[in-house]
């Protein structure tokens, strides 16, 4: 085992106990016992889930585990995930071992910009409309960094307005800086507060006034490079095993049915990550898939090829994630999510998000090009099948055994 405190690489951290596991966190992240109490509540009650959302009756948890090996731009990250399917942390730890070999996952990320969308209808002349919006450009950017002021104290706020038009309507978008945040309230508020301004502007009537999840000026990048000697397998060479890896991807950016699967497995990674650390996963999800069709065509959000004999991997994608605001007021598990990474810029939060998710895509394309998806999958999936819920008990019969499924 590393005697390296710092290190995300932690050999036959598998095989520890949970207690023990915790206590090698708690020195690693400097947790506290409140943080290890936090684990095993899952950072939420019934009471504070009132607060959250409606209707509650209880609190549905899921497992939370620690990605190892990873190295982020030579930075090393415990990456929490909280996800209910066998072998996801486990297959991410794997690959992400095998990327520190070719120096660990590159990553970078655009500034933090969302979109409000505004839509306009009833315009008789759209590119009229469109004329007088642009002209008009500089007084709706000021009305919409008025409408967040907190934000334009952090250095954020409106940056730039675009204006479209489509059948029947003019479309507005207003780009917003969200600094930390992921934003979409802060986006929606400057929607509407703008939807009747534009309106008038455009000699139209206000329609939708809300964010799009297509937040594609606000992408990760993630490479990775992995040696051919660290994919090798029992039974067959790392040049194999690449190669295979490269025809897998060659699949996916030929098929969309495939690419669907491929990029289900980037998404593996990315929400376990993202549902940790109490950002919004369905909006993340809408993004990423939007972002693969964007071009009219379903295409994969990641490609790997064969560069001077080893394997390069590149993953570009939308990634609205914070470290600020949301549930992180409210759920202890996040806050605790955010302490391992040890991080509170969103930046930095998206390439480790993207990162996991480059990760989860390696590992599944290396086993359908060695020994299958289900073996190391199904091994995992066994181990939880001793916990299904017994049956409740029968009463005694005459020479008979009670039963569990």
């Amino acid at each position: 085992m590393s005697n390296d405190r710092n290190s995300s690489r932690i050999p036959g951290f598998y095989r520890l106990s949970v207690a023990e596991r915790r206590q090698l966190l708690r020195l690693r992240a400097d947790l506290t016992d409140q943080d290890l109490r936090t684990l095993d509540g899952g950072g939420i009650d019934t009471t504070v889930a009132d607060r959250v959302v409606e209707n509650a009756v209880g609190v549905y948890a899921l497992p939370l585990g620690v990605g190892l090996n990873f190295l982020i731009n030579r930075r090393e990250v415990l990456v929490p995930m909280a996800v209910e399917e066998p072998s996801v942390i486990a297959a991410a730890s794997n690959a992400a071992r095998m990327v520190r070999e070719g120096g660990g996952f590159v990553a970078e990320a655009d500034d933090p910009l969302m979109t409000a969308q505004i839509e306009i209808v009833g315009v008789d002349d759209p590119d009229a409309a469109r004329a007088r919006l642009e002209a008009a450009s500089a007084e709706l950017l000021a009305l919409a960094h008025a409408t967040l002021p907190r934000l334009a104290d952090r250095g954020g706020g409106a940056r730039e307005l675009e204006v479209r038009t489509l059948p029947g309507r003019v479309i507005v978008h207003v780009h917003i800086d969200c600094r930390d945040a992921m934003g979409a309230n802060m986006v929606n508020t400057v929607a509407e507060a703008l939807g009747e301004r534009v309106a008038r502007l455009a000699r139209g009537r206000s329609g939708l006034r809300i964010l799009t999840n297509l937040c594609d000026r606000r992408r990760v990048r993630v490479q990775a490079r992995v040696p051919a000697r660290a994919l090798a397998t029992e039974s067959l060479d790392g040049d194999a095993v690449r190669d295979g890896i490269v025809a897998a991807s060659r699949f996916a950016e030929d098929d969309p049915y495939r690419a669907a699967t491929h990029n289900k497995g980037i998404m593996n990674g990315v929400d376990a990550v993202v549902i940790a650390t109490g950002n919004d996963w369905r909006g993340v999800e809408a993004g990423a898939h939007a972002f693969a069709a964007a071009d009219g065509r379903y295409r994969p959000l990641a490609v790997w090829r064969d560069e001077a004999g080893d394997l390069v991997g590149q993953l570009e994608m939308p990634m609205a994630v914070g470290t600020v605001g949301g549930t992180l007021h409210a759920h202890a598990g996040a806050r605790l999510a955010q302490k391992l990474l040890g991080v509170t810029d969103a930046k930095v939060l998206a390439m480790i998000v993207g990162s996991a998710g480059l990760a989860s895509n390696l590992a599944a394309l290396r086993a359908l090009a060695t020994e299958g998806i289900q073996r190391g999958h199904m091994a995992l999936h066994r181990k939880s099948q001793p916990l299904a819920v017994l049956e409740p008990p029968r009463p005694a019969q005459p020479s008979a055994e009670g039963s569990r499924s």
